[in-house]
């Protein structure tokens, strides 16, 4: 799990061990047809954080696995064709050095899993290796790189980087970076992009790698869908409307922007992030307990006992399937349905998915909550994948021509 600010209410979440809604159970169980479609449509999930995972904690995802929200059972059982897996870069990294490193040992590390199951999973480069690997029955897996970090100023490692199978750049993460700045990070040391990263996101349209907006600061976006010439994506973002002042949300301006330059927003799973009582919980609790300290000590047992009182009758708010399909909803009224896609956060936001959304064997419970809502199959192709493809080969197509 990625520990970093921009996760306070997540971290503080599983450190209590809140269970209470975590039951595998939904308002929309999966019918015969919701299965099917999952199954029969090319499902793309635009960020899961399996490569961090298993850097910190390894654990052989060809295989079912204890913990963690992917493995390749749960994905065949889930329709999961492609998941893009994260090539997460702390941003610490920005200072400490190291990151192309890093980067390097997490795609080793998703090439590694493809020589142990070549039966199972296979290396994506390209729209046809989707196509391809899925008439073959193996799950493609596709690499994006969370954190411009590694690329550290110099072109050259967009090159490399792209070589090596990165296909989306997310330019910041929960700080401002060389190229962005973040929207966790107060400091707005660009006003939005920095000079490099202005150059950067031309040198990413020419190269074919898609540019990625979630992260970073409001600024940054519009300046970066206004330089792009080639649609952007939201990798793993939600929506403001549902999480009033939470910036690493997009607004309703925002999507207008991303309808203009014809991107896609890929909804986050994650319950801060699809719903208000959820994304503000870690603040609340975290005032409740500094009350609580400056009345009673910062270490006295009364002031343990009353934490604990606290934690015990405030668990936390887990989101559900409906507040994922509030998001999308509103996304297709606002722009059209061709701009939403799936981009869960799996393995990257810690014990905080949402009730009947808990790993990747359940994405055939979001299709049912699509049908019941109304969705054709023409739509829901369009949700788990088609965008996404769109988006995806639109860059190919300007790579090849520039």
């Amino acid at each position: 799990m990625k520990t970093t600010l921009s996760y306070a209410a997540l971290v503080l979440a599983s450190s209590l061990s809140i269970n209470a809604s975590h039951a595998q159970t939904t308002e929309h169980p999966a019918s015969e047809k919701a299965k099917q479609l999952a199954h029969e449509f090319l499902l793309i999930d635009t960020h899961i954080d399996v490569p961090y995972r298993i850097n910190e904690h390894w654990e052989n995802v060809a295989e079912a696995t204890k913990d963690g929200d992917f493995d390749y059972p749960r994905a065949v059982e889930g329709g999961l064709n492609a998941p893009f897996m994260s090539i997460y870069i702390p941003a610490s990294y920005e200072q400490s050095g190291g990151s192309i490193q890093l980067a390097n040992q997490l795609i080793d590390s998703m090439e590694a899993l493809v020589g142990r199951a070549p039966d199972k999973f296979a290396m994506a480069y390209s729209t046809d290796d989707i196509k391809q690997n899925k008439k073959k029955g193996l799950i493609s897996l596709a690499l994006g790189m969370e954190n411009g970090t590694p690329i550290e100023g110099d072109l050259k490692n967009l090159q490399h980087f792209y070589d090596r199978g990165i296909r989306y750049i997310t330019l910041a993460h929960s700080q401002s970076n060389h190229i962005a700045d973040s929207s966790y990070d107060i400091r707005r040391q660009w006003h939005g992009l920095s000079p490099f990263g202005k150059e950067l996101v031309k040198a990413m349209n020419k190269t074919g790698v898609m540019v990625d907006i979630s992260h970073v600061s409001d600024e940054a976006f519009y300046q970066a869908v206004e330089i792009s010439a080639t649609p952007v994506i939201a990798s793993h973002s939600s929506l403001r409307k549902y999480t009033p002042g939470f910036e690493r949300n997009m607004s309703d301006d925002m999507l207008l922007a991303l309808k203009k330059n014809g991107g896609v927003i890929q909804i986050n799973f994650g319950s801060s992030f699809v719903a208000q009582q959820a994304n503000r919980y870690g603040d609340m609790l975290e005032k409740r307990i500094e009350a609580v300290k400056k009345k009673y000590g910062e270490d006295s047992a009364e002031t343990q006992r009353r934490i604990e009182e606290l934690k015990a009758n405030n668990p936390y708010p887990y989101a559900t399937l409906e507040d994922v399909l509030d998001n999308i909803d509103h996304v297709v009224q606002l722009i059209g349905i061709d701009h939403v896609g799936v981009g869960s956060d799996f393995d990257g936001v810690g014990d905080s998915l949402p009730v009947g959304l808990k790993d990747v064997s359940d994405y055939p419970n979001l299709v049912q909550g699509l049908l019941d809502r109304g969705y054709s199959d023409a739509d829901i192709k369009q949700i788990l994948g088609g965008n996404l493809m769109r988006v995806w080969e639109a860059n190919e197509a300007y790579a090849k021509t520039h």
